[in-house]
């Protein structure tokens, strides 16, 4: 990485999610030893601690297309502000969630920090789903299924509008990895969206290498760097058993470390966030210690 410091900051949301327990991610990583693990790659490490968040037992679920839109969206703007301040400082946020309805608040608030600059963001979102949806066209009304819509400026203005403006990323700049479970309704929306797709099928036949060098150009091509979104169901549930929403055929453990060497290897990556480990559902922790290896290896740890 260009810069020296990280700064780590949970975001322990499960208001997106169908089922409970990724609130536990945070503390699951942690346990993992992300904090440590990283200084010893040679970085500053600063823990900001959580991002507050309401418990679902305390809340009406709100609207059944998109349920307890109004909490997450308080909650990413809480996260926006903290992801913004650290990168104000010079330092890379390295997000812990949650579901991946918090990537709305990290890209918010990457997004934010290059504005000021009259700069571009690009984004590398690797996940088994597409995350497009939006209240209309979801089958769940779970809001961890809208956030890359909501990035590129599509969805309920509650989480599109976080700072006052949308998109935040340009859908040109956005590149989504990995793909292997697409809502019928949601399809339209990925493939007119602007956002380049590279599904398992592309993967398998033209193998993960070609298909990060295509990712990577359309990420960094007319941007001050990427924010990488790793969502730990992109990885094979033989190998990250504790998420929320597994789908057989992802990547295997030496795709995913691959990917991230190659991100690593661009020295642009700016911010990063790994969401969607679920202690409750994981085989002694497996999951979490494989989502700090994985950050391990997109922050510089090498096999030689």
């Amino acid at each position: 990485m260009k810069q020296s410091h990280i700064a780590i900051i949970g975001a322990p949301l499960d208001l997106g999610a169908g089922r409970r327990g990724v609130d536990m991610g945070p503390s699951a990583v942690r346990v993992a030893n992300i904090n440590q693990r990283l200084a010893a790659l040679g970085y500053d490490v600063e823990d900001f601690g959580n991002v507050p968040v309401e418990q679902q037992e305390s809340l009406p679920e709100g609207p059944a297309h998109a349920k307890y839109l109004t909490q997450i969206a308080t909650a990413c703007l809480r996260l926006a502000k903290m992801v913004e301040a650290a990168a104000d400082q010079g330092k890379v946020p390295l997000v812990l969630g949650g579901d991946h309805s918090v990537a709305v608040g990290t890209v918010a608030g990457m997004s934010r920090h290059f504005r000021k600059q009259k700069k571009k963001l690009g984004l590398i979102w690797i996940d088994a789903h597409a995350d497009m949806n939006t209240p209309e066209t979801s089958p769940s009304g779970n809001v961890h299924g809208m956030p890359l819509a909501c990035c590129i400026g599509m969805g309920p203005p509650e989480l599109t509008r976080l700072f006052g403006y949308a998109p935040k990323v340009d859908p040109k700049h956005v590149a989504l990895v990995g793909i292997r479970d697409v809502d019928i309704l949601e399809r339209p929306h990925v493939k007119d969206s602007g956002v380049k797709a590279f599904t398992m099928r592309d993967i398998d036949e033209r193998g993960l290498r070609t298909v990060m060098e295509n990712a990577i150009r359309i990420a960094t091509t007319g941007t001050a760097g990427f924010h990488l979104s790793f969502d730990m169901d992109a990885v094979d549930p033989a190998y990250a058993p504790g998420v929320g929403t597994p789908v057989r055929g992802g990547a295997t453990y030496r795709e995913a470390h691959l990917a991230m060497e190659m991100l690593c290897d661009t020295r642009q990556m700016v911010s990063l966030e790994v969401v969607e480990v679920n202690p409750v559902i994981d085989e002694v922790n497996r999951t979490a210690d494989l989502a700090v290896e994985l950050v391990m290896s997109a922050l510089g740890k090498k096999i030689l």
